[in-house]
């Protein structure tokens, strides 16, 4: 038995100091630096709003997807992941399904309907869309509240990002943002 102890010792010493190390102490140090550096994308991004009677309204993060659905709105992509491949009959039959709703949705459109507007992103939470994406549905929301196309446009390019350093991705327009500059909370 004592041999089987001494044997032991040394893993469950390990498993503890290894605990210690990355469960507590790296954690917190990480944790404590992105408070320090990175306030407010360590506390999630959050969007705060002031209503007319002065209170404060958390709206959402500017990093995770909110779904709107009415026509005054800007609409982002499909909520939900999926791993149905791009060959995938499933996939064409969900597809469809959206082109149809936008059709419906829209039935003056006429435009090619961007794919980002079609299929979700990759985390399903996307908050952005291309700048066609946003562009497709301009008319539309000026339309449905009574405002110029060009201050709508002047709205999404205002809350468009550019590429990363200049050269990596794609500009994006973050929804929520401009859902929140249209309703004049932004």
């Amino acid at each position: 038995m004592k041999k089987i102890i001494n044997e032991v010792r040394p893993a469950i010493v390990c498993i503890l100091i290894f605990t210690v190390i990355c469960g507590i102490l790296y954690t917190g140090l990480i944790t404590g630096i992105g408070q320090l550096i990175f306030p407010n994308k360590a506390n999630g991004s959050i969007i705060t709003v002031t209503l007319k009677d002065g209170t404060e309204l958390e709206a959402g993060s500017e990093l995770i997807a909110q779904e709107f659905s009415k026509p005054e709105y800007l609409i982002g992509r499909p909520l939900g992941t999926s791993n149905l491949s791009a060959t995938s009959d499933e996939l064409s039959e969900i597809a469809e399904k959206r082109i149809d709703w936008w059709h419906e949705f829209d039935p003056g459109n006429q435009k090619e309907i961007p794919a980002d507007l079609i299929y979700g992103s990759g985390s399903g939470v996307d908050p952005n869309i291309s700048k066609e994406a946003a562009q497709y549905q301009v008319v539309r929301i000026a339309a449905a509240r009574g405002m110029e196309q060009e201050t709508v446009e002047d709205m999404i390019q205002k809350y468009t990002s550019g590429r990363f350093l200049g050269i990596f991705g794609e500009p994006a327009v973050n929804v929520l943002k401009v859902n929140l500059a249209l309703d004049g909370r932004l």
